[in-house]
């Protein structure tokens, strides 16, 4: 579902500096003071998701004003910038040259610049820049995955306790949260509609995203960043990346995280250069603490059939949940307990940053989506994990794992951890050797 519009010298403005720590305009903790006239916004990460939850946030309605802009690359921040200006105007769109911030450094001086920050880089750098947002106390709204591997779930779920001792409002692009069909169908659920829950399948199958073509004169790492998303250390392989939002709503209908994960994956059909280190298929059971389990299945096959929905049995009937606004539930022998009405369905992309800026103005705290977003993007690292060693593991093993991706430095000639061979081929994992935790 898209959103129908399309997803140095520092500003002080917005900020009080006190002890030399940046504090909040709101007035924390409990019940704080509404914003007078308009809101900052600054954004991290200005690609197609980062320009399109600026668009949404624009489209709330709100006085809100873009104040300063994040990215690695020059040409991605320009592009947005140009998009966002010829759409909303100078009265809206105010990020003057030195608060256009190209590099690994500048987004700590753009969350500086602004009270609302949206964090929208590859996933990999999301733990850094969440920890910044919620240091300098700073109102988030971030994309989903929010880690790439266990040590940076670490970081999140840390943060998320600061960030709720501070009652900073995060809102986490996990939209089916937001989306109407989802919300009134799993509430039925937990209402007991169809029994208790013993099992589900959960499914993201399609034929795969984009391949960006290395460039003559670049390094290794801006190869790599160009094209994030077949590297775990920036991506997390489309079972976090992309699975996670229907991990999550298995992990929502169950109220709770798996405690054990296995299962199996591989390279059948994207195994060229160009596809790096990931897998295009991960099948993985999870097993919740009552013993229930759930069928996960994610795979890009181009042409093969797709299919991005979830299913759930209880027993006293039958869930079907997809994006497409279904939600119907049946009994044993089909017939219809309840089937969702496709009126009066927004864009959930749209919906959570309506609620997000409504609260915001009305100077509320409400959203806390870190930590429930954490577990969700680690229990798809568990399902990687298993995928990847081809071996059962715990919950309590795949958090507590000490293997981190993450680069040792952040510079244009710094290597990260995983290069090419000889023959320009990326290591993946082999399952039954690769070392995972």
């Amino acid at each position: 579902m898209k959103n129908s519009n399309s997803r140095r010298d520092f500003i002080k403005t917005g900020a009080l500096v006190t002890g030399g720590v940046l504090a909040s305009p709101f007035v924390l903790p409990g019940a704080y003071a509404a914003p007078v006239n308009e809101l900052k916004l600054a954004v991290i990460g200005c690609g197609g998701r980062g320009t399109g939850a600026v668009f949404q946030a624009m489209e709330t309605g709100h006085p809100i004003k873009l104040v300063a802009m994040a990215d690695a690359f020059r040409d991605r921040l320009d592009n947005s910038h140009k998009l966002i200006l010829e759409k909303y105007g100078a009265d809206k769109v105010a990020v003057p040259e030195e608060m256009k911030l190209v590099g690994f450094e500048g987004y700590k001086e753009a969350i500086a610049a602004a009270d609302v920050v949206i964090l929208a880089t590859p996933p990999g750098f999301r733990p850094m820049h969440f920890e910044e947002a919620v240091k300098q106390g700073k109102q988030i709204f971030m994309e989903k995955p929010v880690a790439t591997d266990a040590a940076g779930i670490r970081r999140i779920l840390k943060a998320a306790e600061e960030a709720k001792a501070k009652k900073l409002n995060v809102v986490v692009g996990l939209q089916r949260h937001y989306q109407n069909n989802y919300r009134d169908t799993i509430a039925k659920i937990h209402d007991g509609a169809i029994g208790e829950i013993t099992g589900g399948q959960v499914y993201w199958n399609d034929g795969g995203v984009w391949v960006r073509e290395r460039q003559p004169g670049q390094t290794e790492m801006e190869y790599q960043m160009r094209n994030w998303y077949y590297f775990n250390w920036l991506c997390g392989d489309h079972i976090t990346e992309q699975h996670v939002h229907n991990i999550d709503v298995a992990n929502w209908v169950k109220k709770g995280y798996p405690v054990k994960a296995e299962g199996t994956g591989g390279r059948l059909v994207r195994t060229g250069k160009e596809n790096g280190e990931i897998f295009d298929h991960h099948v993985v059971s999870f097993t919740y603490e009552d013993g229930s389990v759930i069928h996960s299945e994610c795979r890009h096959f181009p042409g093969a059939a797709n299919r991005v929905d979830e299913t759930f049995q209880g027993t006293n009937g039958r869930a079907y949940l997809s994006a497409g606004n279904h939600g119907i539930l049946t009994d044993w022998k089909g017939k219809e307990l309840y089937n969702h009405s496709r009126d009066n369905q927004p864009n959930p992309y749209q919906q959570e940053h309506d609620e997000l800026w409504a609260t915001l103005f009305k100077g509320e705290y409400k959203f806390a989506d870190a930590e429930n977003a954490a577990k969700s993007t680690m229990t798809s690292i568990m399902g990687r994990y298993a995928t990847y060693s081809g071996k059962p593991l715990t919950w309590d093993e795949a958090l507590n794992g000490s293997v981190d991706l993450f680069p040792e430095k952040l510079a244009w000639d710094a290597m990260p951890k995983i290069l090419p061979g000889p023959d320009g081929y990326y290591p993946h994992a082999i399952p039954g050797k690769t070392k995972v935790i």
